[in-house]
């Protein structure tokens, strides 16, 4: 597995109901995980009262809004290439637009500086050849090829006649690093085609990618010549569907995601797909929600909420099978990681998130993510946990200790495994950050009397040796920086679990994550 699990991203729910259909929750996480390795507080038995859907403030803007996508699963999905034979029997199918000549009679006349004479006479004439069109005059707006939506503008004849010429605008940024618009004009249809294979030789795409963009421009534009293609709909092509999207043919990164495919076949019929953007962070989300046996939308259910579902996703369906066999009770699993065409080697990324930027991952998931999700489901967030290992366990630790500082309150419980804390203090000194700050867990019993979450706080107890190379001096151990959080806990009497298991960093998370849904959520 390419769990290297220093650098986990997210962490996710887990929530309580009886069996049976009989939807009963916990007020407080059941702390029976017991081994020889294992110490536990004492806690009181579980408290049940009737489950009722939560209700949480969404605070997505609107433009993420419009980009929220929800669907059935892709993940087990496979491109067909179209054929690069620019000779070969292509489809094509164009939506067009109402175009508006008034704007852009003014367009032209607040940018007059930006053409020479000729090519604003030009435009004139194909303006005045669009009005004389009136209401009819339509614009190609989406173009696919063979069913793939083409990531670029393509000219039509009128653009090249008269010896005229195509331009567009893009930003580029000038020599102090400012955003500025700059034109691009091309005097062919083959200039513009050697545009394309330059950018995209800048951009490190490979040989056969560039080929095959450059085909679909040339199918396209003949067929717009020719007038042989499928008009659409206005509207009716869906640009967030990724089945659509040409650049998934060669930056689809699915066979990254670790999985049993027959497993994750069995229960397809049972999972959502939701693609998800969050602005502050600037990034496209995958969210898997794993609906369990005998679903039923007008009962409320807790969440299981895993992060890095590159690699917990994988984990579901053996969850699920402990629903199926009377183990657990029903519980909505909720997996998150980046989208499809993320790829992230070297765990970079991850650390950026879970540790740098925890403060906005921390807002996406309360505020965006998790009131989405009560949207669209009924959830009993009180009986809700949130899991993160490793860096994961960083982002967890800082979840539950602000989670306080939010009117949303999408968790109950927190499971904190393996906390890299020493990542974080790499991180702090670099920037000049005090690491009191993790340490005295962000003030939290400054502000508050008690902690009114549960804490599962675990790791494998021969993980130390597995990341010595990048302690340093004066640094806790893995292991020693959850004793001490575990003493703070105990100090401030927190209702807490603890449980080392016999393992190194990562390889304990599939029995712990059965073990404390079983626990958790008994039948």
């Amino acid at each position: 597995m390419k769990k290297v699990a220093l650098f986990l991203i997210l962490a996710m729910t887990l929530s309580i109901t009886a069996c049976a259909g009989k939807q009963e929750s916990t007020s407080q996480a059941e702390s029976s995980l017991t081994t020889a390795q294992t110490e536990n507080s004492t806690t009181e038995p579980i408290q049940t009262q009737p489950l009722s859907p939560t209700k949480l403030t969404n605070k997505m803007t609107d433009y993420e809004l419009q980009w929220v996508d929800k669907h059935t699963l892709t993940l087990l999905d496979e491109y067909e290439k179209p054929n690069a034979d620019p000779q070969a029997d292509h489809n094509v199918s164009i939506e067009f637009i109402t175009g508006d000549t008034e704007l852009t009679r003014e367009y032209l006349e607040q940018h007059r500086d930006m053409f020479t004479d000729e090519e604003y006479e030009h435009e004139m004439k194909k303006l005045q050849k669009r009005e004389k069109k009136g209401s009819e005059d339509l614009f190609p707006s989406t173009i696919l090829v063979d069913g793939y939506i083409l990531p670029y503008i393509i000219p039509t004849e009128d653009d090249f006649a008269d010896g005229g010429s195509f331009w567009f605008t893009t930003t580029d940024h000038d020599e102090n690093g400012e955003p500025k618009e700059v034109k691009l004009t091309f005097g062919s249809f083959e200039d513009y085609l050697e545009y394309i294979r330059d950018r995209d030789v800048e951009w490190g795409y490979p040989d056969e990618q560039i080929e095959l963009e450059v085909t679909l421009a040339q199918v396209a534009y003949d067929a717009l010549k020719s007038g042989d293609y499928e008009t659409l709909p206005e509207g009716s092509v869906d640009r967030s569907d990724e089945s659509k999207n040409l650049y998934n043919i060669f930056h689809n990164y699915r066979s990254d995601w670790e999985f049993d495919r027959a497993a994750v076949e069995a229960i397809k019929d049972s999972v959502d797909e939701i693609s998800i953007y969050d602005e502050e962070l600037g990034k496209q989300f995958t969210v898997h929600v794993t609906l369990p046996p005998d679903y039923d939308k007008d009962k409320t259910y807790p969440v299981f909420f895993l992060t890095d579902g590159i690699w917990r996703f994988g984990n579901c369906p053996e969850l699920r099978k402990c629903m199926e066999n009377g183990e657990a009770a029903p519980v909505i699993l909720v997996s998150l990681y980046y989208s499809y065409d993320i790829t992230d080697p070297d765990q970079g990324m991850r650390y950026e998130d879970l540790v740098i930027n925890r403060e906005q991952l921390l807002d996406f998931i309360t505020d965006n993510l998790m009131p989405y999700l009560c949207e669209n489901y009924n959830i009993d967030c009180g009986n809700s946990t949130l899991y993160g290992h490793s860096d994961g366990g960083v982002f967890t630790h800082y979840a539950l200790f602000n989670s306080d500082q939010y009117e949303n309150q999408p968790f109950g419980h927190y499971i904190i495994g393996s906390p890299a804390l020493w990542g974080l203090k790499h991180y702090n000194e670099y920037e000049g950050i005090s690491n009191d700050i993790y340490m005295n867990d962000y003030d939290y019993f400054d502000r508050n009397k008690k902690l009114d979450k549960t804490v599962f706080l675990c790791a494998g107890s021969q993980e130390d040796p597995d990341y010595a190379d990048h302690y340093r001096e004066g640094d806790d151990t893995t292991l020693e920086g959850v004793a001490k959080l575990k003493e703070r806990l105990e100090s401030h009497n927190a209702e807490l679990t603890y449980k080392l298991y016999e393992s190194h960093h990562y390889q304990y998370i599939p029995e712990m994550l059965s073990e404390y849904l079983k626990e958790t959520y008994p039948c």
